[in-house]
């Protein structure tokens, strides 16, 4: 029997406000425990929640982002339920109308684009922390994070392959972090996403009983565990056993999922409408002013570089993945590189270099003023692309920019006519065998013959001149 993956996400992205969502606590990361965690937060008898602004601004401009509808009108509910780590015993979250309605992010996998429709992202409150490594036999509480804002934003169940979620995750914490509504630190909890996972037939229309795979947060994490949940669930059917509704936990260590309890729904939480909030009301004012001061997004950012620097579509996506490689990019061009070969750059021994060494861009050894100086050099033929490299590598290990380099170690490329014919001359006569094959139809022969020539000018002779010469010498 064939089967089909249906994956929907639930993604906990954490507001990037100093102050918590109810109270003035702040929101810093690394605090000794429970020193961030006010009266407010933990519910005192005789306190009252005040709503962040900021938080609510954020949230406006993520809806707007996807194309979403902003609910003008929306209510806060308590969600109640008992956790060691939720001091209240209730979390304070948003249910029927949640802020942020609808909305898509398109997104790429392989050489197919593939638009998911979200159903919602709504505020709320996070919880604290149970920390059980430090304890023997005991768990601790810590309530630093317990009132963290929070923008939960679900898909509808429309990825079908763990391929799928991994570039709907990444797509959307580009957008956060693009937008500056979220940190995006998966190690320290900005986004942490939530997998429901089912199978059913092929051709089937009804879900198969799903589990949800809880605080996912790297993306190697996402498609390790959605992968290994996929076929436990098939193996659980072809077997005769029945899935039930769970919470999981995936183990990065053994790389399976165990089940943590079986699966509330909506109806267990018994949500109510909070008492000491009111419904939270956005105008038409504040989108605009909202609006107003977001950054270029983007997608419009992508066909823009494809219009203004005549750039292929890969290219154009691939440096708007992130706002920091956009900026890297522009200001390259801005400081006098051409753009095509900016791109180049940018994308491959830029990248690769900071992949290996595991570096972020804002850690590039090289300033885009730098880089520009770098590439007009080979555009104007001082150097080739192969000496270029070699000055790249002594621009990466600090050695200083560009023109000092070239000039330190006599790296100009030879472009003097009777230079080069000398050395072909030289090629030629020590050659014979494979001027031979050349003249006998063998055209491996002549790049052969280009590449003595290169190995002889130790890389200087300008390429495009030495095909032309050799061209003539042996016609």
């Amino acid at each position: 029997m064939k089967w089909e993956v249906v994956i929907g996400l639930e993604v906990h992205t954490q507001l990037s406000t100093q102050s918590k969502i109810f109270s003035g606590s702040s929101t810093a990361f690394g605090a000794e425990p429970n020193r961030q965690a006010s009266a407010v937060d933990i519910a005192l008898p005789g306190v009252l929640p005040v709503l962040n602004r900021g938080a609510v601004e954020r949230a406006i401009q993520f809806g707007l982002a996807i194309g979403a509808k902003i609910n003008q009108k929306s209510i806060f509910a308590r969600k109640n339920y008992f956790y060691p780590d939720l001091p209240k015993g209730y979390q304070i979250s948003q249910f029927e109308l949640p802020v942020v309605e609808g909305g898509s992010l398109t997104i790429q996998v392989g050489d197919q684009e593939k638009t998911i429709n979200l159903t919602r992202a709504h505020l709320e409150e996070d919880a604290g922390k149970s920390l059980h490594e430090d304890f023997h036999g005991m768990s601790g509480i810590d309530l630093n994070r317990a009132g963290t804002p929070l923008l939960e934003i679900v898909s509808e169940p429309e990825m079908r392959s763990a391929a799928e979620a991994v570039a709907y995750a990444k797509q959307l914490h580009s957008l956060v972090t693009w937008l500056g509504i979220c940190d995006g630190n998966m190690q320290e909890g900005s986004f942490r996403v939530d997998a429901n996972v089912s199978v059913r037939p092929e051709g089937q229309q009804e879900f198969g009983t799903r589990r949800e795979i809880k605080n996912l947060n790297s993306f190697k994490f996402l498609q390790q565990a959605i992968e290994y949940e996929v076929d436990w669930q098939i193996n659980e059917i072809e077997d005769g056993r029945k899935i039930v509704q769970a919470t999981v936990l995936f183990d990065p260590a053994t790389g399976k999922t165990r089940m943590m309890r079986t699966k509330e729904d909506a109806h267990d939480y018994r949500y109510f409408p909070d008492p000491d909030l009111l419904p939270l009301y956005i105008d038409d004012a504040w989108i605009e002013r909202t609006k107003a001061g977001m950054p270029e997004l983007p997608a419009a950012m992508k066909q823009r570089f494809m219009s203004q620097y005549g750039l292929p579509a890969y290219d154009a996506t691939t440096l708007t993945a992130t706002k920091a490689m956009a900026a890297f990019f522009e200001a390259t061009v801005a400081a006098g590189a051409d753009a095509k070969l900016a791109a180049n750059w940018l994308m491959g021994e830029v990248s690769a270099n900071l992949n290996r060494e595991e570096k972020e861009l804002a850690d590039c050894p090289l300033t885009p003023a730098m880089l520009a100086g770098l590439i007009k050099r080979i555009s104007d033929g001082t150097i080739s692309n192969k000496i270029a490299k070699d000055v790249f590598g002594a621009m990466w290990a600090g050695e200083g920019e560009a023109d000092a380099i070239i000039d330190a170690k006599g790296l100009k490329q030879v472009t003097d006519t009777g230079a080069i014919e000398a050395i072909i001359d030289e090629v030629l006569a020590a050659n014979a065998n494979m001027v031979a094959e050349f003249k006998s139809g063998k055209e491996k022969a002549f790049n052969a013959l280009v590449g003595q020539v290169m190995k002889a000018s130790k890389g200087k002779a300008n390429p495009a001149q030495v095909n032309e010469l050799m061209k003539k010498k042996l016609s």
